[in-house]
């Protein structure tokens, strides 16, 4: 992560103009040069590499009075917000003398989570026809 989008992690937001800011910043962090990297060039080859961008935002707010009667018990409001950006590489994109070949990068964890997501799954749908079968 860039030291540009290590600020957008944690923000308090006091008011309105904050708000926008921040989402300002989370926007420019969604650039084409976010997604692909700058060239680098050595010799015949010019690699780029590709990522996934991930950008989320909420927001909440809310307010309320008193049960008694006006004057007599106080009234507030408040809200909230957070946003978060994530990055990840995802292809290297080689230019070279024998053309352009795209290589994914393949993340052993990812794969690991949907192995397990999908095998629970399974076994949950297998749990409840035995059930329903006996």
């Amino acid at each position: 992560m860039s030291e540009s989008t290590k600020p957008l992690m944690w923000e308090y937001v006091p008011n309105q103009k904050r708000l926008n800011e921040l989402v300002g910043r989370l926007f420019e962090v969604a650039k084409v040069t976010a997604v692909y990297s700058e060239p680098v060039i050595s010799g015949d080859y010019t690699v780029i590499t590709a990522s996934e961008l991930m950008v989320g935002m909420g927001a909440g707010f809310g307010g309320g009075g008193g049960t008694g009667k006006d004057g007599e018990e106080g009234s507030g409001g408040g809200g909230g917000g957070g946003g978060s950006t994530m990055a990840r590489p995802v292809a290297v994109i080689s230019i070279g003398p024998n053309g352009v070949q795209v290589e994914p990068i393949v993340d052993p964890t990812k794969i690991a989570i949907t192995l397990f997501t999908a095998l629970g799954a399974m076994g949950v749908a297998l749990a409840k026809m035995r059930r329903m079968a006996g």
